[in-house]
């Protein structure tokens, strides 16, 4: 009796233990991202109080002018909205759909070479896919559109298409082969053809992991900093249109940190940026969570 209450003790003690680990551990990264915070708003700050929040709200970003020094920072979020929706536009439905072949289609032998490749295209460094754009795609889209440089947003979205590949692909992947096989034998026994049941049992099955999945592909894009300071001219002026060079928010802080004077206006102004990139990627995951939310409710 005696050995099976200490076995019982002993394995409450263990359970207690491994809560109270991955408590800490929940703690630790709620900490660490108050941390970020509070660090880029106390850099932020005296820059907004400087120059108010007005001065930020507008178009145009021109720290270093001789006649009038200019911190808006509406080009470059509409440069950095530019460029990831355009790179979402073409890595969804290509992620999606690949991914639903190599989990429903594609035989063992075939995923076994395919999802490797794949893999190891993540791995690719981004000043790598950015010399990609720099002399693959500047010609070619310069001659098509014809255009006197091809560097430009319709550059910068597709390569950060092809670097969100990897991650769109491999966690749908993952998402569509854990739907239960049960559900996809009922609907193949109540008539459905593989493609019916694919469109309309196992993608929707399947949603919650497919929508992280392009919510993790989109904050690569939005957080890329190299590959979009190299393919997409870096003007930091309104653009008309993706055939428009672009300067996203990033590069702008990666072009201009290491030239500023530190403590001063533009260095702080820099901060704001980066205050403003995080709570943009903030909202972006908000989102992501209440619509999986609201696809939960809908189907109960």
């Amino acid at each position: 009796m005696s050995k099976i209450n200490s076995r019982t003790l002993g394995s409450r003690l263990k359970e207690q233990a491994i809560e109270k680990f991955f408590l800490l551990n929940g703690l630790l990264a709620v900490l660490v991202l108050l941390g970020i915070f509070i660090l880029l708003l106390l850099q932020a700050w005296p820059a907004v109080k400087e120059l108010g929040v007005k001065a930020f709200a507008e178009s145009r970003w021109d720290p270093t002018s001789p006649v009038q020094e200019r911190y808006g920072i509406g080009a470059l979020l509409v440069g950095t909205l530019m460029v990831s929706i355009g790179a979402m536009a073409i890595a969804v439905p290509i992620g999606i759909a690949t991914a639903a072949w190599l989990a429903d289609v594609a035989g063992n032998r075939l995923r076994e070479i395919i999802k490797p490749v794949i893999e190891i295209l993540a791995a690719i460094p981004s000043v790598v896919v950015g010399f990609l754009g720099l002399v693959v795609l500047n010609p070619l889209l310069a001659r098509l559109f014809h255009t006197s440089s091809g560097l430009n947003a319709v550059n910068g979205s597709i390569l950060l298409a092809i670097m969100a590949l990897p991650t769109i692909i491999s966690i749908s992947e993952d998402a569509i082969i854990s739907v239960p096989q049960e559900l996809k034998s009922a609907s193949l026994a109540l008539g459905a053809n593989k493609w019916q049941t694919l469109i309309r049992v196992t993608i929707p099955s399947a949603l919650s992991g497919i929508v992280a999945a392009i919510m993790l592909g989109l904050g690569r894009a939005i957080g890329e900093t190299m590959t979009v300071l190299m393919v997409c001219g870096n003007a930091a002026a309104m653009p008309h249109s993706y055939l428009d060079p672009v300067r996203t928010m990033t590069a702008t802080i990666a072009i201009e940190l290491g030239e500023t004077v530190q403590g001063g206006t533009h260095y702080y102004s820099l901060f704001v940026i980066a205050f403003v990139l995080f709570i943009l990627t903030f909202l972006v995951n908000l989102v992501s969570d209440l619509v999986l939310q609201r696809f939960q409710e809908v189907r109960r």
